[in-house]
């Protein structure tokens, strides 16, 4: 007997508008809710006119993040209506509420389900059996060739600066087998290049004892290490970021040097001088510091260093500053970013005296960018010549000749914080030239902090 197939009609599917603000570990909180809300059946809509609600993920790590979050939200809430906040500025739901009254709900930092929970309440998901299925490792924000790879929340530090612990709680590192499936699902959706990311990366596991878990029929210590080396086995730039300088961080250099790490260290130095890390309650080793870095440059004379640096903390003097500007002078980081000192409220250091005056936190703000550009062209002058490899993140259009540029950016360089590779003559030799593909390029030309060079081979590419 044969049977009539009855197409079934569903409503639409109610869309969600997301406003992501603040640094990558927050970034990977805004995937994963919309992950979690893709799987629900949710759309995603690209403005607010389309959307049934609108999440801000807002950041609260200082005043001007958190002031731009309160704009962002008011943003929202002038163009949509329907508004729902979560993230680091979770915290302060009395603030965001009185100023903004009309807000759904608050939840706080990667508290997944109850922002889940909120955006049902606020618009109610419609069953359907035919939604298309979440892309294979999750939804993205970012471009299918690069992700960022969270293997931890929260902090066990308590740097006078920060309020990150607050925001965050302690230290909670993720089991490493489930990083270790992550990571795998995300290589196998295309991912070219890993940044591994946590607020101490250089802690992950401290809190579960390292316990160990089975990967690919072996067992994998949850330690920094252990991950680093599985990570290395996947065969893909694997890129590791907030790195503290303890002495086990000294055995992921040879996997470096072997090729199966990136190359490149992000170390929160903060400050060098002994004074203000006692100050800043961060470890006063800058001397050791300064003699490790020469050691993994032997054994790796590839690996790029970049840190960040505060200058204007509370008693900073002008012979503190002159330590640091010295001690960068023969650390010879690769990239490095400054910030002035901002009193964040409930951070410890805004009870400190001998503030440092605005008009001279710009002063030595200045001196320390001049240093450190100088130092940086120096250091990409010295590449003029060599062939490195490089990771393709946008391809031009044609000129009139027929000419294509491409942007890229070499092992020294993580996306959206650090320098760029900007390719010449590509059409001729690269007419397939697609992001995510990695190339050797000679460099040709370099300024402070990008490089410029050409293709050397239409044919090869890097592994």
């Amino acid at each position: 007997m044969r049977r009539a197939i009855m197409a079934t009609k569903f409503p639409p599917a109610p869309k969600v508008g997301m406003v992501s603000l603040g640094c990558p570990k927050a970034l990977v909180d805004s995937e994963r809710i919309l992950t979690k809300l893709r799987a629900d059946g949710y759309a995603m809509s690209p403005d607010y006119a389309g959307a049934d609600v609108v999440l801000v993920n807002t950041c609260g790590f200082l005043d001007s993040a958190k002031e731009e979050s309160l704009e962002a939200i008011g943003e929202a809430i002038a163009e949509n209506g329907r508004v729902i906040v979560t993230g680091c500025m979770g915290n302060e739901a009395e603030l965001i509420r009185a100023r903004f009254p009309d807000v759904l709900a608050v939840t706080g930092a990667h508290q997944y389900e109850a922002v889940v929970n909120a955006v049902h309440e606020a618009a109610p998901p419609v069953p359907n059996a035919f939604v298309d299925l979440v892309p294979e490792g999750g939804l993205k924000l970012t471009p299918r060739h690069y992700s960022y790879l969270k293997i931890s929340e929260g902090c066990n530090h308590r740097c006078a600066f920060c309020i990150i612990p607050s925001l965050r709680g302690d230290l909670v590192s993720r089991r490493v087998d489930a990083v270790l499936r992550e990571a795998e699902k995300l290589v196998q959706a295309g991912t070219k290049e890993l940044l591994v990311i946590s607020q101490d990366t250089s802690a992950y596991g401290v809190d579960t004892r390292h316990e160990t878990r089975e990967w690919r029929g072996r067992q994998v210590r949850a330690h920094m290490t252990d991950l680093a080396e599985a990570l290395g086995e996947l065969g893909v730039w694997t890129r590791l970021h907030y790195v503290y300088p303890y002495p086990h961080v000294d055995q992921v250099i040879p996997l470096m040097a072997e090729g199966k790490l990136t190359p490149y260290l992000d170390i929160p130095f903060q400050h060098a001088a002994p004074s203000v890390l006692k100050a800043m309650k961060r470890p006063a080793n800058e001397a050791k510091v300064l003699e490790r870095i020469r050691s993994w440059r032997a054994i790796c004379p590839d690996i790029a260093i970049r840190s960040t640096f505060v200058v204007g903390f509370p008693g900073e003097t002008e012979a503190d500053f002159q330590y640091l500007l010295d001690w960068l002078e023969e650390a010879q980081l690769d990239r490095v970013g400054a910030f002035r000192f901002e009193p964040v409220e409930g951070a410890a250091a805004n009870a400190l005296p001998n503030a440092v005056p605005e008009e001279v936190k710009e002063e030595r703000y200045a001196r320390i960018m001049e240093a450190t550009a100088r130092i940086s062209a120096a250091k990409l002058q010295a590449k003029i010549g060599r062939t490195l490899p490089v990771i393709i993140d946008e391809v031009g259009e044609a000129d009139e000749d027929g000419s294509i540029g491409a942007t890229a950016r070499s092992e020294a360089d993580a996306p959206e914080i650090d320098g760029n590779v900007f390719l010449r003559d590509v059409q001729a030799a690269h007419p397939a030239l697609a992001p995510g593909d990695i190339i050797d390029v000679t460099i040709e030309d370099a300024d402070e902090h990008d490089l410029y060079g050409v293709p050397v081979d239409p044919l090869h590419k890097g592994a």
